[in-house]
Parts: structure tokens; C-alpha cells; sequence
């Protein structure tokens, strides 16, 4: 099965100017605790796996049952060609066991609820600007407290597919390869705040299209490497709506280590779902920043004079090779 519209954003992502960089750190830039994804990249040449490991207990009335589901989320990113574009694989693979009271009978399903993989690009950063990474010097509060400016997002585009691999019990239907495209936001509200949204229109063209919107805000301790967050996550299909409620933590263990907690629920009882999940995100950063050569910066008194440099070691090459020719 073929797309010919994914193809062309896969083409528009590879010939885009690189007019955003992403914002690569010294530490870890994880998605995780939670499923609101960064409008950045992790950096180029940094590979990154991030897993969880999750327990949810469901009930749903309409079917008069009660299930409890084991199962892992992971999702690996890298790099990939710049700075400001990832490819990342996204998978929860999970056991449900469904118990129905009426018949007593009982049931396992087990399968990936989520699959799927794709292209991120940051399209737009606005801290790609130097200036405005400047600190006020003669305001302590200018440089802690909430701005206006502040609201100005990070934004990326998602394009992939989702796979659903034989009969999959969660998908019944589904289409072997369906696409998937998001958009991404992520907004500095002050050095310890940072809010998150995302839009996502997954399985295009089956039956079941589903639309969700994602929420976060996170929020670092004095000691940076703690930090909280709350998320409101919405899903609008035929198959499946509803509102799901997270909070949790995380901690910092080392620059490249990261672990987590978090726990949530819904707020239907067609399902009912109350979940927890332990994870941690950790990254192999093979990255190199790429520095530009003095002569080729525009302007500078060190561009002037290398571009003299270069131009008088030019002169001597080709009298060298004038001498050697009259010789």
C-alpha cells in the first residue's frame, strides 16, 4: 500500500532549509514520564532509548468486565542527517487478561497497542536567535518570572505510519500501514516551567480515525534534577474517546541516565482505567557540534583577517608554481 502524500512530506523534511536548530543539551532530553512529545530533537548522532514499564487495571461497564493489563512502552530516537530532525520508533506492546462477570469466562489479548514510526522536524525555534538568550544583567526578576514572549513556541512537524502486524486484537480491521502526522509545541514559561502540546491525527483512511491532543507542564525543583509535571491527554474517535489524567516524576541520575514515575487515570467508566508506569530514558550522544570555519563568517575583524590569510597563501602557491615552471 502506498501514500503518495507521506512521500512528499518525507521529501519536503530532507530539502527544507536548516532555518531552526534544535536545542541540544549536556543532559538528556527525554519524552518520557509521560506521552506529550518535545517540539526538539535529541541532537544529531545521539542515539536515545526510552522505556517503560506499566500496569493498568480497567472496568468496563458497558461489557460488565474487569481486565488488568501488563506491558512495556520503548521508544528509541536518533539524530538523524541535523539538529533538527529525528527519526523515532514508537511501540507498547501489552497483555491484557479480561474477565467477564456475567459469564464468568475469561479471555487474553495480547499485542501492540501502539506501533509506529516516523520522521520529527523542528521548523521553527525561537531561542535560535542568540539575543534572546542573553540574560538581563540588571534584573533578577526579568530573568525568573513569567513573559509575554515566553509564549512564543518551539515548533515541529510529525510525519510516519502506523503498523498493525497481523490480527491484532486492539485494532480489528485495520489496515496493514496507515499514516500517521502531529505537530509538536514546547514553550519556555520561565527557567523552571516549560509547557508542552501536541495534535495528532492517527490511521488515516481506516474506519477508526483517531484524533488527540496532548497537554504537559513540567516543572524543575531547585535541585534540577528533579522535576514534575501534570498532563491532560484527550482522544476523539469512534473506536475509542476519552480524557486521560497524568502526574508524575522524574530524576536525573546522571547527564545521560534518567528514571521516572508517574500514574493516572481516565475519566469514563467504558472503560474505567487507573495505571501506573516506571520508566527511565537513557542516550548514547555521539554528538558533535558542527563549527563554522572563521572564513566563511560575514563581517568580524578575525574574518577580515583570515580572508587575508588566505589570499596572501594563495599569492605565495602561485608564484611557487610560476618559479617551478621558469625552473
Amino acid at each position: 500500500m502506498e501514500f503518495p502524500f507521506l512521500k512528499k512530506l518525507l521529501f519536503l523534511f530532507c530539502s527544507l532549509p536548516l532555518v531552526a536548530m534544535a536545542q541540544y543539551t549536556d543532559v538528556i532530553n527525554s519524552n518520557r514520564p509521560g506521552r506529550a512529545v518535545s517540539a526538539y530533537a535529541v541532537g544529531r548522532n545521539v542515539v536515545q532509548a526510552e522505556m517503560g514499564i506499566l500496569y493498568e487495571q480497567q472496568d468496563d461497564a458497558s461489557l460488565n468486565s474487569d481486565s488488568n493489563i501488563f506491558g512495556t512502552d520503548i521508544a528509541l530516537r536518533y539524530g538523524l542527517l541535523f539538529e533538527s530532525l529525528e527519526i523515532v520508533y514508537e511501540g507498547s506492546f501489552i497483555s491484557q487478561n479480561i474477565t467477564f462477570v456475567d459469564t464468568g469466562t475469561s479471555e487474553t489479548r495480547t499485542d501492540f497497542s501502539r506501533n509506529r514510526l516516523g520522521l520529527k522536524f523542528l521548523v521553527f525555534d525561537p531561542y535560535k536567535n542568540p539575543e534572546r538568550n542573553k540574560p538581563n544583567l540588571y534584573s533578577w526578576r526579568a530573568n525568573n518570572v513569567f513573559q509575554l514572549k515566553n509564549l512564543v513556541p518551539a515548533v515541529s512537524v510529525y510525519a510516519g505510519a502506523t503498523f498493525t502486524l497481523g490480527d491484532n486484537p486492539f485494532y480489528p480491521g485495520d489496515g496493514t500501514i496507515t499514516p500517521r502526522v502531529a505537530v509538536a509545541t514546547q514553550s519556555r514559561l520561565s527557567p523552571r516551567f516549560v509547557l508542552i502540546s501536541n495534535v495528532a491525527y492517527d490511521r488515516i483512511g481506516t474506519d477508526f480515525p483517531e484524533l488527540s491532543f496532548a497537554l504537559s507542564v513540567t516543572h524543575s525543583f531547585r535541585d534540577p534534577k528533579w522535576s514534575v509535571f501534570l498532563e491532560g491527554q484527550a482522544f476523539n474517535g469512534d473506536r475509542y474517546s476519552d480524557v486521560l489524567l497524568r502526574t508524575g516524576v522524574a530524576y536525573l541520575i546522571s547527564p545521560d541516565f534518567q528514571a521516572d514515575f508517574h500514574l493516572g487515570s481516565g475519566f469514563k467508566n467504558s472503560p474505567s482505567r487507573i495505571f501506573t508506569v516506571l520508566g527511565f530514558s537513557y542516550r548514547l550522544d555521539f554528538h558533535k557540534d558542527k563549527l563554522v570555519p572563521i572564513s566563511s563568517q560575514k563581517g568580524g575583524q578575525n574574518g577580515k583577517i583570515k580572508k587575508k590569510a588566505v589570499k596572501k597563501k594563495r599569492r605565495k602557491s602561485k608564484k611557487k608554481r610560476k618559479d617551478k615552471l621558469d625552473f
